[in-house]
């Protein structure tokens, strides 16, 4: 059995619409720059409010990733 270690960072991902949307694009951004995500854990959600109404979503989101071996 190989060994292998992870990284796990935290990024936070916003949308106008949806909190869905804003963990999907906190994933898509680090898959831009980062290989082998494993995990993704939403940590907290929160919303800017306006006018009563929600107007800005955002998700906390702890990704986990493969680091290559030497």
């Amino acid at each position: 059995m190989s060994k292998s270690v992870y990284k796990i960072i935290e990024m936070v991902g916003s949308s106008p619409t949806s909190w869905e949307d804003a963990t999907q694009n906190a994933v898509k951004s680090a898959g831009m720059s980062l290989r082998d995500l494993r995990i993704a854990e939403v940590v907290t959600l929160d919303m800017k409010v306006e006018d009563d109404k929600p107007a800005f979503f955002r998700a906390r989101v702890k990704l986990s990733f493969k680091l290559l071996a030497d």
